[in-house]
């Protein structure tokens, strides 16, 4: 019962972890894209 308990507090804290970083990883996407966009509207 305890490993069983063990194992479940890792996986749950290791699929926080991964929704964090996926979600950091969204946002870091979206300014990379804003900044394209800005520097290709300045090209025009």
């Amino acid at each position: 019962m305890r490993k069983i308990l063990g194992l479940t507090t890792i996986a749950a804290a290791l699929l926080v972890a991964g929704c964090n970083t996926i979600s950091g990883m969204g946002r870091d996407v979206s300014s990379v894209g804003k900044t394209v966009s800005k520097t290709a509207d300045g090209a025009k």
